[in-house]
């Protein structure tokens, strides 16, 4: 009941903010191993680096995860299967850092529950506050794939972890300033967006929460909304320099939006008030802002002043030559005067315009796939360059290992020819192997089959 009456107020709290989305959302939106995952598939390619193996059946017997980790395949490395095979077993802090990966990867992972809990009940909250670290410390060496990975596995143990939620909305945000890619940067984007509208929702006191949710409305131009967000900003932060920023931000958008407001209106069909709204800007600093003239030639053309209609709409090409929806609006009104030579002329400015732009798309789509798969060579390259790196250290431990046997088998056949005949040994030396295959069950790991 406590409980309930605390996330009310919180929700209160947003509401008298002026932001709309207050409701709780459903888990399958909010939580991330079971929302739509926008991102997900620009860190598959790490899954390559994991092989599975399980914890031996005379581990689990003894660990007090049995029920939990039973016939369940663990994640681990070419190096760990190394250490596994040389006897010096692996750290559960290792393992559970494998964990981390794959479900930063892919939140949806079949085990993803099964690695939650377990990591739950061998860490507690700090392990998650481990992977917010690792993520963090990525973020500051620009190494973005690794920080969001931390992130989102930060975010599979705790879905409403503030931290986890504000770093996953941050480095989404770095990820697609720093990409020429425009379907990652749409991706990245909206995840980012999406996370920062989750996080005021989840922890309406969180001041920076608001800071970028503002910045993300203001780039893709809602300008109330953005005025709403830093709103709250203003209300909770103590950060007087940020506070200072945002401030004469606030007032610099006052005019945009009141724009946003007259073609709200228009779009709401209120004709006559978003006509009164917007013809008050045709003079000022927003006269060669394309959008004004368009929704007031809509305005226009609705409320009957066909002629007023035309110039406005004319103006809006004039700033903006490929707006196939003015076009289509003067369509409507030649078609309607009988202006066929007008009528014939937007027409077909519309089939050259449309044809361009299945051209233009066409072409950055290909751009794209030309930029993923250079990104998926230089990637390629990089794990292969490790790999290779890492098999020729495997070889050379493996190769001193050898070496270490026969030197061992040497000065053990020298100490047996120094003693006396008839003399019996009190123990017979184990072999090398056999040692490492005992330490090797000590380390609690089977091969899968």
């Amino acid at each position: 009941m406590a409980e309930e009456k605390k996330k009310n107020i919180g929700v209160q709290l947003v509401e008298n903010l002026g932001i709309k989305r207050t409701v709780v959302r459903p888990p399958e939106e909010c939580e991330i191993r079971l929302r739509p995952d926008r991102i997900g598939k620009y860190f598959k390619k790490y899954l390559n680096k994991f092989v599975f193996m399980e914890f031996s059946d005379e581990f689990l017997e003894k660990s007090k995860f049995k029920d939990i980790m039973q016939g369940v395949p663990i994640p681990l490395r070419k190096r760990d299967i190394k250490d596994f095979e040389g006897g010096e077993g692996l750290q559960a802090t290792h393992i559970g850092e494998n964990m981390a990966w794959v479900m930063g990867c892919d939140p949806k992972f079949k085990y993803t529950e099964k690695y939650v809990a377990y990591l739950k009940k061998l860490f507690n909250y700090k392990i998650y506050e481990g992977m917010l670290k690792e993520g963090r410390d990525a973020a500051e060496r620009e190494d973005y794939d690794n920080a969001c990975i931390h992130f989102r596995a930060t975010l599979c143990m705790q879905p409403n972890y503030l931290h986890g939620m504000y770093s996953y909305a941050r480095v989404c945000r770095s990820m697609y300033l720093s990409s020429s890619n425009q379907e990652y940067v749409g991706r990245f984007k909206a995840e980012a967006l999406d996370y920062f509208e989750l996080l005021t929702e989840t922890h309406p006191r969180f001041a920076q929460g608001y800071y970028y949710l503002g910045y993300a409305y203001l780039n893709i131009g809602l300008y109330a909304k953005a005025f709403a967000a830093w709103q709250g900003f203003m209300k909770f932060s103590k950060n007087g320099k940020d506070k200072r920023e945002i401030k004469k931000r606030m007032l610099q958008i006052q005019d945009p939006i009141r724009i946003e407001q007259g073609y709200t209106e228009i779009l709401a069909g209120r004709y006559e008030n978003g006509v009164d709204i917007l013809e008050s800007f045709l003079n000022s600093q927003y006269k060669d802002w394309w959008p004004l003239h368009y929704y007031l030639g809509v305005g226009y053309a609705r409320t009957s002043q066909r002629k007023a209609a035309v110039n406005q709409l004319k103006r809006t090409l004039e700033l903006n030559g490929s707006h196939i929806e003015t076009m289509k609006e003067l369509v409507s009104i030649f078609e309607d005067e009988g202006d066929k030579t007008n009528l014939v002329k937007y027409r077909k400015k519309i089939e050259i315009i449309e044809k361009d732009i299945a051209r233009e798309a066409e072409e950055m789509q290909k751009e794209n796939e030309a930029i993923e798969k250079a990104e998926e060579r230089k990637e390629f390259a990089r794990m292969q360059a490790e790999e290779n790196a890492e098999a020729h250290e495997l070889a050379q431990e493996a190769k001193k290992r050898e070496q270490d046997r026969v030197a061992l088998l040497k000065n053990s056949g020298k100490s047996n020819a120094k003693k006396k005949p008839g003399k019996q040994q009190n123990a017979k030396p184990e072999p090398e192997e056999t040692q490492t295959e005992d330490k090797k069950t000590k380390t609690g790991v089977k091969r899968l089959k």
